[in-house]
């Protein structure tokens, strides 16, 4: 997992904790004023005429008159304006709303829009202007006119003095050859060749000629200008012919690197222009254009490189300082459709976002997943499913989503929590495959921990219940996250959470019913994990009572096909059915085998 995914998380887990936060102190659950359940589980309707009155927050709480809530202490409202069976909308009072301080914005559609990347970077020197400044003829070091890394050199400059016997005997070779140019003027023409060659100026060799003395030591000149980056020599040295003096490098024109994400490199391209700053150099905005685009990816970061180019008068940027940048491309499509950021919960393209009901008595608001693209600043494109006039909560979502948790609902924090009773299936990944089977048996050890809480609540044991579950925590600390990658691991991430939460809770209470609660939630998260990652070996049985909750229902895991009810204990030991049998090579069934599927006897 990257350091982005690993920030993105670290700031969702965040988020989540204070929305669940809030969720805790206005929406937790309580027996007082909840309707008792019928100990022999009578499943006839109220069977009154009367308007029942309801709390929007905790629809558990029924009662025969107005008054407030016992939990939130808010107003209840009457059960007809109340009913959804919608378990993707949570309906809120508005006192609730206010409380919550929730904000919408209506989204509309425009025919164009830019991605803005943020981009940091380097300055780096031009690779194609460095040069190696040699020794055209050997000789020992007599002198040095360049003595340390970072001087400037100019073109024609002297760098050093050296002797050279071989260039003593040259000179010689060249005053022997005047003399019989008569004879052999192929001769001098080769003599004179030689100094050349050697890079002896010509009005050096001239003035040789002319005074026919010979020069013991000779001047080096620099070939190039640019800055000294690497000193090879020291005086006193002996050179041999093409050996490096001095390494140099031009800071008039220099390149500027930016790092990119694979995942924004389809909105790149050659020619786009960045603007960049740096904090060497405040209120100064520089530009450049992308030169180049670097066609190897980094395996570690996962970052390819963008180079532009820019002209450094007066030297003001230096190589290696830090720069940041952005730039912006536009997208092409037909009509655009944008939210803000702050509309938006969860990680990668499917994200969650709640939609305002329209024309509701009471406020009303719809979990809705959706489909994301390319981020524009502070907003992000939606490629599906929202439509342009739809209202979305831009402030306040995490308490909507930490009450629906709570409530049993759709939520990001247990998204796939829907409708009990219905097949959701679909709605499930699988990645048994590629889930390592440690990752597999440490998931069972977890389970080994739930069995024993669900043994607890067998025995309707509170204090067993809260020793069992600071068992489950501890064990859950355990399981190596790093075992499972990408999607997989985001996935697992999830329902840690939701594990953890509902754990801590059960470790937090002292009644055994508000315990039940946080089991029920606790035990769809894990029967969502077992199914999505698998198991190394055994077989769970996935058992259901419809008694449940006022006759809701709930789910649990087992190690055996007995029925032992978690959720009534020794008042309906019996009560309840085998619904699924995972094994080793378990896979969640498709749609249309899901549809198809028998339901499952029921014992009392």
């Amino acid at each position: 997992m990257n350091k982005d995914k690993i920030l993105v998380f670290i700031g969702l887990l965040g988020a989540m904790l204070v929305g669940l936060g809030i969720g805790y102190l206005l929406f937790f659950q309580a027996s007082t004023g909840v309707e008792p359940m019928n100990s022999d589980h009578n499943h006839a309707d109220l069977g009154s005429d009367e308007t029942t009155w309801t709390c929007s927050m905790h629809p558990q709480i029924r009662q025969n008159e107005p008054g407030v809530c016992p939990i939130c202490e808010m107003d209840l409202i009457p059960l007809e304006a109340n009913t959804s069976n919608d378990p993707l909308i949570l309906e809120m009072t508005p006192e609730a709303v206010k409380l919550a301080q929730i904000e919408t914005t209506v989204i509309g559609s425009t025919g164009s829009a830019e991605k803005t990347l943020s981009l940091s970077g380097k300055i780096q020197a031009d690779e194609r202007l460095s040069a190696s400044q040699v020794a055209h003829i050997p000789g020992r070091i007599e002198q040095l006119f360049v003595t340390f890394t970072g001087e400037q050199v100019r073109r024609g400059q002297k760098l050093a003095i050296i002797y050279s016997p071989e260039l003593i005997t040259a000179q010689r070779e060249l005053l022997e050859a005047i003399k019989l140019q008569d004879i052999n003027a192929d001769l001098l023409t080769a003599a004179r060749k030689k100094l050349t060659y050697w890079k002896i100026a010509p009005e050096e060799i001239q003035a040789i000629e002319e005074s026919g003395q010979i020069q013991e030591t000779f001047t080096l000149l620099a070939d190039a200008s640019g800055i000294v980056t690497g000193r090879r020599v020291a005086v006193g040295d002996y050179l041999k012919q093409g050996e490096v003096l001095f390494d140099l490098v031009s800071l008039n024109r220099l390149w500027v690197l930016f790092d990119a994400y694979e995942e924004d490199l389809a909105t790149i391209q050659l020619g786009d222009r960045i603007e960049f700053t740096t904090p060497a150099v405040p209120n100064k905005i520089f530009k450049t254009r992308i030169s180049f685009i670097d066609p190897m990816i980094d395996s570690k970061t996962r970052v390819t490189s963008l180079r532009g180019e820019i002209n450094n008068p007066g030297q003001i940027l230096k190589p290696e300082m830090f720069v940041r940048g952005h730039t912006q491309s536009p997208i092409k499509t037909n009509q655009q459709l944008l939210i803000p950021k702050s509309a938006v919960m969860w990680t990668g393209q499917r994200s969650v976002v709640y939609v305002k009901v329209p024309d509701s008595v009471i406020p009303s608001f719809k979990f809705r997943e959706i489909t994301l693209g390319n981020r524009m600043g502070d907003q992000v494109l939606v490629e599906e499913g929202l439509e342009a006039g739809e209202e979305v909560v831009t402030y306040g979502n995490f308490s909507i989503d930490a009450a629906a948790q709570l409530n049993n609902q759709a939520s990001m924090m247990n998204r796939d929590v829907l409708l009990k009773g219905a097949d959701h299936s679909q709605h499930l990944p699988d990645f048994t495959e590629s889930s390592p089977l440690a990752f597999k048996q440490q998931l069972a050890e977890v389970t080994a921990a739930y069995l024993q809480l669900k043994d607890a609540f067998v025995a309707t044991d509170s204090l067993l219940a809260q020793q069992s579950a600071q068992q489950l925590i501890g064990t859950l600390d355990k399981v190596d996250m790093s075992l499972v990658k990408g999607e997989a691991h985001l996935y697992w991430m999830e329902q840690l959470a939701a594990l953890q939460t509902h754990g801590k809770k059960i470790v937090e209470q002292h009644e055994v019913e508000k315990q039940r609660t946080q089991f029920d939630f606790l035990s769809q998260a894990l029967i969502i994990t077992i199914k999505v990652f698998g198991i190394p070996d055994n077989n769970y049985y996935i058992q259901y009572c419809p008694m449940a909750f006022d006759n809701t229902g709930a789910n649990w895991i087992s190690d055996e096909e007995a029925i032992q009810n978690p959720f009534f204990g020794d008042k309906m030991l019996k009560c309840g059915s085998v619904e699924e049998t995972i094994t080793k090579d378990y896979k969640n069934p498709s749609v249309e085998q899901a549809s198809s599927a028998p339901a499952s006897g029921h014992n009392h």
